[in-house]
Order: structure tokens, then sequence, then C-alpha cells
């Protein structure tokens, strides 16, 4: 006789799958995932981006039945996975050049309608450098034609394949090897870049959303919901990279954690450029938590304390919380999924 065991998790606020039903645990746990990116490819140890990928195809392919052609940017993603003659990728996957992307999606796309295959459904992903710069334009042309693509742009910060060089989503005072940690503003400077999430949202498209590789089961059902709409839809996954960002390989995770509960990062939805729901911080951590554990904010704090450069940075993750209502997002928007009644 035997008895079934149940696992209990403390100081911490994830979910366990084990403490979860078997239909709602998550697409990684279930032997029979499709495992759309597999072993054998080249990723960096603690590669948030292939972390996220692995997440994202494997839920698109449960949502779609395994009916899922794939458009790949150059990048990092593309590098590791295809090195010829070989590929990591277990779905209909295509390498298009650095910033065209999103266009070739959409081609692909519009030749699946002019032969009546609509069950068939396109995923395009690429890095920040393809989508946030590059590609800007296809992307935007796709959100504007409202082409039935769902785009995702695994974010992390920053040109890392080609030498760690700055990219329009590189945060304010972060060191890459273009933006160096000098002068009297160190790090990439205040007031550049840009918000693709917020450039999505202004093309009101059908679905907008943000995740990060910290919330398994937030990342499979924003891709879940994603399929379930027609039309251009965007999700932006922030994926630490910790040869670029200077973290510790094992601690991904935790700094994908710490980037949302310091403000820094918010993480919603959005529909026809409304926001429909937000993650709401649950145990908020000054920005300083977050910026130590990664040696491209090492200057703010060596040889001395830059407390001019952190409190500007603390500005703008407060600005986030108060543009988002990350700590109000309950009185808003209801209760977690699973809570109340």
């Amino acid at each position: 006789m035997s008895e079934r065991v149940r696992f209990f998790q403390t100081g911490s606020f994830a979910v366990g799958n084990r403490l979860l039903p078997l239909d709602a645990r998550t697409v990684q746990s279930d032997p029979s995932r499709s495992n759309s990116l597999t072993s054998g490819h080249r990723a960096c140890r603690g590669c948030g981006e292939a972390l996220g990928a692995r997440y994202v195809l494997d839920a698109a392919m449960r949502a779609t039945g395994g009916r899922l052609v794939t458009v790949n940017a150059t990048g990092c993603l593309e590098v590791f996975s295809t090195p010829y003659p070989e590929t990591s990728w277990r779905v209909p996957w295509l390498h298009s050049l650095f910033g065209n992307a999103p266009a070739v999606a959409s081609g692909v796309a519009t030749a699946l309608k002019a032969r009546g295959r609509t069950d068939i459904r396109v995923l395009g992903q690429g890095g920040d450098g393809g989508t946030v710069d590059i590609g800007f334009g296809c992307l935007s042309g796709m959100f504007e034609r409202g082409d039935d693509v769902l785009f995702v742009c695994y974010d992390n910060q920053g040109y890392m394949n080609t030498g760690v060089q700055r990219s329009g989503a590189t945060p304010p005072a972060a060191r890459t090897s273009t933006t160096q940690a000098v002068g009297p503003e160190p790090g990439n400077v205040f007031g550049q870049g840009k918000s693709a999430p917020l450039i999505a949202m202004a093309h009101e498209i059908p679905y907008v959303a943000t995740a990060t590789i910290a919330d398994l089961h937030d990342l499979e059902s924003k891709v879940e919901r994603a399929m379930g709409f027609h039309g251009a839809r965007y999700l932006h996954v922030l994926v630490p990279c910790p040869l670029g960002w200077g973290g510790d390989a094992a601690q991904t995770v935790r700094i994908a954690r710490l980037a949302v509960e310091s403000g820094l990062f918010p993480v919603f939805e959005a529909e026809r450029g409304e926001v429909t729901a937000v993650s709401p911080i649950r145990h908020r951590v000054p920005v300083e938590e977050y910026l130590r554990p990664q040696a491209r904010f090492r200057h703010l704090f060596e040889p001395e304390r830059r407390a001019d450069v952190i409190d500007r940075l603390q500005a703008g993750a407060d600005r986030n919380i108060e543009r988002f209502g990350l700590l109000r997002a309950e009185e808003r928007f209801g209760p977690p999924l699973g809570e109340g009644s």
C-alpha cells in the first residue's frame, strides 16, 4: 500500500507543480510536451533566452495542437540553436535576417491563408536587437496590417551575440561594450531607448503582454491566451543574460524576479491599447537589490556608491509602479487567479 506525499514550499510566493492538480500544472511538467528546443544547443550556462524560448514554444505547441510554424531572427537564439548542419529545434522553423523576421512571419501567415490553412498558426521570435532596433520597422508594419502572427521578443537588453553592445532596450546606467562606465554619467545614458510593449499598445492590436522566465505559469498562460486571438499580437519576455549582465549563472531566474519585484520591469496584459491585467508586486524590493548582483552595474557601488544614479533608477521604478498600479493591482483588477470567489 502506498500513500501520496504532499510537498510544501516555504519562503517563496511560487506554487510548485507538486501542489497543483494535474490539469493546472505547467507544460514543462508534462512528460509528453513537444520539447521544441531540445538538448544539444550551445547556449551559455544559465541562459535566460534558452529557457524563455523553450517555455514559449512548448506552450504555443500545446495551444495549437502542434500546428505551428516559427520564424526566427538572427541573434543569440538562432546562433546557439542551429550551428550548421545541426539544429536543436523540433518544430517547423525558419531563419530570417536580423531585421526582417516580422515581415517573413507575415509572409508565412499570408501564404497559409491563401492556401486555406487556417488551422496552422505562426509565431515570430527574436532578441531585443532584432525586435526593438533593427527589425522595428517590419514589426510596426506587421502591427499596422494586423497580420495573424504572435511575435515574441526575448529581451536580454543588449546585442549579446556580437559583443554585448547597447540596444534600444538597454537600461540606463548599464555598462556595455559601447556604453562604458566612465565619466560623470557612467554607463548607458538616461532618456534613450524605447518601450516596445507600450509602442505595440499604441497600435491598438488585439493583445500585448509582458512576462519573465521567473513566473512560468504566468508566461505559459499568456502564450496560450495570445494564441486565442487572431491578428497581430506581441509578447515581450525578460530573459537575463549571465554573460552580458555579469550575473551568476545560477541566479538567472532570481534576477528576473528581482526586476519585477523592484518595479523596473512591469508585468501586464493589454487588449486593443488598454491595460486589462497587472501582476502585482507581492514583495517589493529597492532597485539596489536588483542592481548589486550584476557586474554591469558594479560601477554604481565601486569604488564608491553612486547614490545620485541609483536614486534616478529608483525613481523610474517608482514611476512604473504608479503608472501600472503594481501595488494596487488586486484592488483594480480583482484577486489573482484561484483566489477569492
